[in-house]
C-alpha cells in the first residue's frame, strides 16, 4: 500500500511542433512550483509537490498557473529536456533560452493533465486520487474525508478530517498511516477507503 512512487525517467531531447497553444486541461492537476532559473542557458528549477515527481515527467506540456492574474507569456511550456537533480527537478522548456526568461517563470505553479499521468500498479495510488475520499472503519463508521497527504520518508500518512456531517467522527483531525497494516481498502470509484482505525483513536 503506497502512494505511487517510482524512479523518474529522463525525457530525451526533442521538443513538440509549434501549432496553436494548447488549451488549460479539464483534468489539470497541481504538481509543482518554478522556484527560478537554473544555470544561465534558459533551464527552470521547480520543486515538486510530491515525493516522486513521475507526474512532471510523464508529460511534455506543462500549463502554467500565474502567482498573479496577468501574465503575458505562453500558457503551456513544452518541455524538451527534464531530469531530477537531487529532489528538486531541472528543465529545458523550448523557447526559453536565458537566464531572464527562466527567472521570470519563478513563482508560478505547474499543472499537468491528470490522463497524462503514468498507469499505477495495483497497490499504489497518487495523492490526487486520495484526496476527497471518504474513509471509514471495520465497523462502518465514519472517520472523515482525506485532506491531504504527510510524506514521512518511510511511508505516506492520511490527513483524516471530520465534515460537518460526520457526527460519529466529530473532532480533530487524524493522521492514518497509508501501509497495509491499516488500510484494508481504497476504492477510488466507491470514494471510500477503509482503514482499521477506531473513532477513539
Amino acid at each position: 500500500m503506497a502512494v505511487a512512487r517510482g524512479e523518474a525517467p529522463s525525457l530525451g531531447p526533442g521538443s513538440l511542433s509549434g501549432g496553436s497553444e494548447p488549451a488549460f486541461p479539464s483534468d489539470a492537476v497541481e504538481v509543482g512550483r518554478v522556484l527560478g532559473a537554473w544555470g544561465v542557458k534558459g533551464w527552470i528549477k521547480v520543486q515538486p509537490f510530491s515525493v516522486d515527481p513521475q507526474a512532471l515527467f510523464s508529460s511534455k506540456r506543462w500549463f502554467l498557473k500565474p502567482e498573479q492574474s496577468r501574465w503575458d507569456g505562453p500558457a503551456c511550456l513544452r518541455v524538451v529536456e527534464a531530469r531530477d537533480q537531487g529532489g528538486r527537478v531541472v528543465a529545458h522548456v523550448q523557447d526559453i533560452d536565458d537566464r531572464d526568461a527562466a527567472q521570470a517563470l519563478r513563482g508560478m505553479s505547474i499543472c499537468v493533465s491528470r490522463g497524462s499521468f503514468p498507469t499505477a500498479s495495483s497497490d499504489e495510488h497518487y495523492w490526487v486520487d486520495l484526496i476527497g475520499l471518504r474513509v471509514v472503519n471495520r465497523q462502518a463508521q465514519v472517520l472523515g474525508e482525506v485532506i491531504g497527504l504527510l510524506d514521512t520518508g518511510v511511508h505516506s500518512v492520511l490527513r483524516v478530517r471530520p465534515t460537518p456531517a460526520d457526527t460519529q467522527a466529530a473532532g480533530a483531525e487524524r493522521l492514518i498511516p497509508f501501509v497495509g497494516a491499516y488500510i484494508d481498502e481504497v476504492d477510488t470509484a466507491g470514494g471510500r477507503i477503509v482503514a482499521d482505525w477506531g473513532l477513539d483513536y
